[in-house]
């Protein structure tokens, strides 16, 4: 596995994001060596709540830089890491070096192997969602509760859609993918030049993109993809979780509009919760509404105490 590494120079000087960076180094998956896994940890280190705020495609932890003084400001702390393949952490260049199983091994082995972490409030959009809830339930008494954001846990059984069939088709004909941009046009609101140039930061050129590239690839889309049995086993395990589990969409995605639909059904830590729609939120909507989400996710931690 041949790996590249962004030059940290690429990170210096980014709007509203005054984070130390921290490394944990994970094993590849291929026998050969490891990986570093970037994330950060803010807040108290022995705070009661860990929140853990998952990104997903094509982004990176820079997308929760809104959200973090809030979490913090309540005392909780708060762990972001950056999937392999995107942000600060390693990315491997071949496309065929990312699977479903490896991105959800990766960050099993970098959060629960290495750190440790433990009564963790899980927050996962897009990718985050899909790998963050394979984690919880693969291991469900490491989590207290879980908000699931504009994603959703496909086994490829449905369509997935005509919005994200589209994007997927663009994802792979498209020369160059432009991931600022891509950012930009799943937002309602508009980014800055700093914050497009933020999201690009990570990428120096394409060969940095193999993980962004293939991980729309990766999403299930057929009843025998083979992440399929595993999302399917995960859902099972999901139908027994009676732990708090908060559905907080936005009201301007077409990419997952209706997903929080089966979470409602079948998961029964949802019943009773104040599930909300997040108004003026697009797909990405950490950048449309940060605060406003994080007010919801404070509201919901404080809400259900000792979960």
């Amino acid at each position: 596995m041949k790996v590249l590494r962004t030059p940290d120079e690429q990170f210096s000087g980014l709007p509203d994001y005054p984070f130390l960076p921290h490394y944990v180094d994970v094993p590849s998956g291929d026998g050969t060596g490891g990986l570093r896994v970037h994330y950060l940890d803010e807040g108290p280190g022995d705070a009661a709540e860990t929140v853990l705020l998952l990104h997903g495609e094509p982004s990176w932890s820079f997308l929760y830089r809104k959200m973090i003084p809030v979490l913090t400001g309540a005392g909780f702390r708060v762990i972001a890491p950056d999937l392999v393949g995107f942000g600060r952490s390693d990315k491997p260049d071949e496309r065929a070096d990312y699977t479903y199983a490896r991105h959800v091994e990766w960050m099993r082995s970098a959060l629960i192997d290495r750190l440790r972490l433990d009564s963790l409030t899980l927050v996962g959009q897009d990718w985050g969602g899909l790998i963050g809830l394979r984690l919880l339930a693969e291991n469900p008494d490491r989590f207290r509760r879980a908000v699931a954001a504009n994603t959703g846990l496909p086994t490829g059984d449905k369509p997935m859609g005509d919005a994200f069939e589209a994007w997927r088709r663009f994802s792979q004909e498209t020369p160059e993918l432009p991931v600022g941009r891509i950012v930009a046009g799943g937002c309602v609101s508009q980014l800055s030049e700093q914050a497009v140039a933020a999201y690009d930061a990570p990428f120096p050129d394409e060969s940095f993109k193999a993980g962004a590239r293939q991980f729309p690839l990766l999403v299930p889309n057929r009843p025998d993809d083979p992440a399929s049995g595993a999302n399917r086993r995960a859902w099972d395990a999901l139908r027994a979780f009676n732990k708090p589990f908060l559905c907080a969409f936005s009201d301007s995605d077409p990419i997952t509009r209706g997903a929080d639909s089966p979470f409602l059904a079948e998961v029964p830590g949802t019943k009773d919760q104040p599930h909300t729609t997040i108004a003026g939120g697009g797909h990405f909507l950490q950048e449309d509404r940060g605060p406003e989400l994080a007010d919801v996710i404070v509201d919901f931690i404080n809400g259900t105490p000792g979960a």
